[in-house]
């Protein structure tokens, strides 16, 4: 038996934690559906974000190259006035780490990047996305939900990702014989009040309307 015969007979079902960016290649191993840094946002840019205005948010979908990123982030705010703080410029900072990290885990040039605001239920069912990997970091509202799911519909054990925390999640273009068995889903905050800024970083074939 083959090597990719053998390991389509196992599920890759691991959620690996680590604490700084360069964990998250552990993605590539078989056995592995989720690669996690449980990083802590800097508290003044936590802040920031946590009590700008809504329709002050950066949002938008880009394809880029990594020397575009932090210009490309800065130019997301509309509001001219916004984009000049001092902030901007860290978070863009912030995000091109991100988005060197996937880039060279994934060994690609180019990515597609998005911002979303989201104020409702983005996603209502467990899924995984139509793209070989997908980078997620909620910067403000609550983290991404994730499980395992076998035969349930649903996981039964449902995790959060904390804000300012990455995950780089498997997606259904990734080789079958590592299939994920891992399901995200958008947290419900319809209603709740809550608006989410989640940063989106995927390889250049990816589900546009896929939000998490």
């Amino acid at each position: 038996m083959t090597r990719a015969a053998m390991a389509a007979t196992q599920s890759a079902d691991v959620v690996a934690e680590f604490d700084q960016l360069d964990g998250l290649r552990a993605i590539w191993s078989p056995e592995v559906a989720v690669a996690i840094c449980n990083r802590t946002l800097d508290a003044d840019l936590h802040h920031w974000l946590a009590t700008l205005p809504p329709e002050k948010l950066p949002k938008g979908r880009l394809s880029l190259t990594l020397g575009d990123v932090e210009n490309a982030v800065v130019a997301l705010f509309d509001d001219p006035l916004t984009a000049q703080e001092p902030h901007v410029r860290q978070l863009a900072k912030d995000v091109k780490a991100q988005a060197e990290a996937f880039t060279r885990i994934m060994d690609i040039k180019s990515f597609e990047m998005r911002f979303d605001v989201v104020t409702n239920n983005a996603c209502r069912k467990f899924h995984q996305d139509n793209v070989s990997a997908r980078l997620l970091c909620a910067y403000r509202g609550r983290g991404t939900q994730y499980g395992i799911c076998d035969a349930a519909p649903e996981p039964e054990d449902i995790r959060d990702m904390p804000t300012g925390a990455v995950g780089l999640f498997k997606g259904r273009l990734w080789p079958a014989y590592e299939r994920s068995s891992v399901y995200h889903l958008s947290p419900q905050i319809e209603g709740t009040g809550e608006t989410r800024l989640l940063l989106v970083i995927d390889t250049p074939s990816c589900d546009p309307d896929c939000d998490c």
